[in-house]
């Protein structure tokens, strides 16, 4: 049995397929989400998993739940960044504020919390691979994407700046920023609206989440002289938008 994967937002999306390939390929888990019965079936499902049900923007309970982990799942060897969402895709003018601070508190403070506790664990060990999910939307605009876009971005940059404190310690960072990707995404961002959300997928294809799960096990099968930076990926249908010019 291989050392332990940590996964945060691990009951759906590339959460839960990456804990399932990297189960499949004899890690631990220990997985972390809100919703505790998607967690206990997954752990039964899988074997071999601990869970943690808290919700990452409780920075005391996220915390203390990995002070308390077992100590045969305190070998910790991977840590997926994964939990985040986006909400609702109007201009900054019609927006709702509520929706900007959940984004910013999950895209951007659990992401920071999940990293800060898990850290030392890490580099008292010299070994580790954090791997953070971005998004394209982190690198390129578009209408709608305002507050999201902006927390990406900001993953985007914490991966590369956390390359620096790490040195020595022989720790990975790797930021993954997927395109377009059918997932319970479209659903939250469109708070359980199911026409809006399948008309982003209709007549195209787009990632699976197994797309992703294959990537973050091929960059923990490279060498550990290996670092991948930052990996952008789309479908091949998806491209750039160009620029747009307002006419008069």
């Amino acid at each position: 049995m291989k050392n332990t994967a940590f996964i945060t937002g691990a009951t759906s999306g590339f959460g839960e397929a990456v804990a399932r390939k990297l189960s499949q390929n004899g890690y631990k888990l220990v997985l972390l989400g809100r919703r505790k019965d998607r967690l206990e079936k997954l752990k039964n499902e899988l074997g071999n998993a601990y869970i943690i049900n808290v919700d990452i923007r409780d920075k005391n309970a996220l915390f203390k739940a990995i002070d308390e982990l077992p100590s045969e799942f305190r070998d910790i060897e991977i840590l997926l960044n994964n939990a985040g969402l986006a909400l609702g895709q109007e201009r900054v003018m019609e927006a709702n504020l509520d929706d900007f601070e959940t984004m910013i508190d999950t895209n951007i403070k659990g992401l920071l919390y999940a990293t800060k506790a898990i850290l030392p664990i890490m580099s008292q060990r010299k070994s580790g691979y954090i791997f953070n999910l971005g998004s394209v939307a982190g690198a390129w605009p578009y209408p709608g994407a305002n507050v999201y876009g902006a927390t990406k971005a900001f993953v985007k940059q914490f991966s590369l700046n956390l390359r620096n404190d790490v040195k020595g310690e022989n720790i990975r960072v790797t930021e993954i920023a997927p395109g377009i990707a059918k997932t319970e995404f479209s659903v939250v961002r469109f708070k359980g609206d199911e026409a809006k959300s399948d008309a982003v997928y209709n007549s195209t294809k787009y990632l699976k989440a197994e797309d992703i799960a294959g990537i973050v096990l091929d960059c923990v099968n490279l060498p550990k002289s290996v670092n991948i930076n930052s990996l952008e990926v789309m479908p091949t249908t998806q491209s750039w938008a160009g620029f747009f010019f307002e006419k008069e």
